[in-house]
């Protein structure tokens, strides 16, 4: 079979308890079949056009030709380095694509001037952008295609021949693409965005950076009938049981790679299944982990894990370690978590197709830009790192160390610390380290994000699952700042507006927040390690 899971302790109880009752009521024939009344009466109407995932692979197979033609034409130009603009699900999916496979996929999802500044300077010459953006309004991609096109033009290429838009049919950006005479590339509008790997989104930058995209959709098409079929052993069925239905229910979903050749998947089931469960108070956060990661030794109550292993085996109910273990071909897994997810939905009570939280950070980005108020100044300066944050974490603080202390002492038993890094990942990969010192610390899970690209997915988590989260800020003063073309802002603002704004958006929910900006991101991370202890 292309996809195997195995499941064992409260997840196999849940399992038992709850397949069941999925297979008497048709979820599974109800998912493919595009019942909208599925997650109840409140989420019919956002359900009724946001399933057309389920037919993904059907829909996309016509657009393999027409992007592998544009793949050679572009090749025979010369252009031999696709660099992808994108946000939340839209660079996700491309990225687990092309890692998993080799592909060299350029993945430009920051507002960080640095990391926009170095995607320039990397082989323009023979560079083609994609832009995706499903509502075709999104900020971040709207100022890197300003300012790719005026790259372009400065070196005396013509931006036509370059840009390759992604969207949905009759959005703000097809429209203007089309105007442009960009060439346009139109995905199913009735996908949400975390739901889009199988569409346009996952399959045009993918396809074009060299992938065998016809070879995803067969994995994806080998599992379509076992995912449709009501039966105790279908397997969407049986990780949605075994993630989202376990008593008491284990809300932290611990996701490990150990053994899998699929290279970065959890980054993309963490903003699946984040976006998707998190609201109305609720939801299952998703901790993506290595396999060494003290969450995994501390054995907390409420984490459930999950292991992406070469081979799960035969076997269903399997092991004694409590631990859930998924293997499967790329496409398979692609397409079973988001059965999966669905069903999650079903069990928590929720609807797994809207975010109602995410569009909280962006208002309050845009009044930031548009306001332009002075910063708020620092509470105090410890070795160059500037310190802000919520009054009850700040008021009991007087140096580095003791602001950390203070903040992971706000955490509730059943809480969480998220760190959110605005800063330049290309540049400064090594603050991900920060993640383990800090679980180490905190003996509570701890998820990492870079900024500003969680906000299209676990944002939503954040504002709308359950108010026992407390958040670290690591933010970047730009050394060198980079203009948006026609826009009054620049990249350092935007990328500071949306920190700032994300910020008093969790203030106002009541949630702890430690913001530390770095002027020297590398030379101050030695700081922030003797900080945490």
């Amino acid at each position: 079979m292309s996809f195997r899971i195995a499941v064992s302790g409260a997840a196999a109880d849940a399992v038992r308890r709850t397949v069941p009752t999925l297979v008497a009521d048709r979820v599974a024939s109800g998912i493919t079949a595009q019942d909208p009344a599925l997650w109840g009466r409140a989420a019919e109407e956002e359900s009724a056009k946001r399933l057309g995932w389920t037919e993904a692979v059907a829909i996309s197979r016509a657009l393999v030709p027409e992007i592998v033609a544009l793949r050679d034409e572009l090749r025979a130009a010369g252009v031999d380095h696709i660099v992808l603009a994108g946000m939340g699900g839209s660079s996700l999916a491309p990225e687990v694509i092309t890692r998993t496979v080799g592909a060299e996929l350029t993945v430009l999802d920051s507002t960080e001037p640095g990391q926009v500044r170095a995607a320039l300077a990397d082989r323009l010459a023979s560079s083609a952008l994609v832009v995706s953006s499903k509502s075709g309004s999104t900020v971040e991609t709207d100022s890197q295609r300003r300012v790719y096109e005026q790259a372009f033009r400065e070196a005396g290429i013509d931006p036509v021949g370059r840009i390759v838009v992604v969207t949905d049919p009759g959005s703000p950006l097809d429209e203007s693409a089309r105007a442009a005479g960009y060439r346009v590339f139109n995905a199913d509008p009735n996908v949400g965005g975390r739901y889009s790997a199988l569409t346009a989104f996952g399959l045009v930058p993918s396809g074009l950076a060299g992938v065998d995209i016809a070879e995803i959709l067969d994995e994806a098409e080998a599992i379509e009938l076992p995912l449709a079929i009501d039966a105790e052993e279908n397997p969407g069925l049986i990780l949605g049981a075994a993630i989202a239905a376990t008593s008491p229910r284990r809300d932290k979903l611990a996701i490990v790679a150990d053994g899998t050749h699929i290279v970065g998947f959890a980054d993309w089931a963490e903003q699946l299944i984040a976006e998707s469960t998190g609201k109305e108070g609720t939801g299952i956060l998703p901790v993506v982990l290595d396999t060494a990661a003290p969450e995994l030794s501390a054995r907390l109550s409420d984490v459930q894990v999950v292991r992406l292993v070469a081979d799960a085996g035969d076997d269903v109910f399997a092991g004694d370690d409590g631990e859930i273990r998924v293997s499967g071909t790329l496409g398979a897994q692609l397409l079973v978590w988001e059965y999966a997810t669905a069903v999650a939905g079903r069990l928590l009570g929720i609807n797994p197709f809207d975010q109602p939280d995410v569009e909280s950070a962006k208002i309050a980005a845009r009044g930031l830009l548009d306001a332009r108020p002075e910063p708020a100044p620092a509470a105090f300066v410890a070795d160059g790192i500037e310190v802000r944050g919520t009054p009850e974490v700040i008021g009991a603080a007087s140096d580095l160390a003791s602001a950390i202390e203070v903040l992971l002492e706000e955490l509730p038993a059943d809480g969480y610390l998220s760190v959110q890094a605005y800063v330049d990942r290309v540049a400064h990969p090594e603050l991900a380290e920060l993640r383990d010192l800090l679980a180490a610390r905190a003996g509570r899970p701890v998820t990492f994000g870079w900024g500003p690209r969680f906000l299209h997915s676990t944002g939503q988590f954040h504002k709308g699952g359950p108010a026992v989260g407390v958040f670290l800020q690591l933010t970047q003063r730009p050394a060198d700042d980079l203009a948006i073309p026609e826009r009054p802002f620049t990249f350092g603002e935007l990328i500071a507006a949306q920190a700032s704004g994300d910020a008093s958006v969790l203030a106002d929910h009541g949630r702890p927040v430690l913001t530390l900006t770095l002027t020297d991101p590398a030379a101050q991370l030695a700081g922030l390690r003797d900080a945490i202890g």
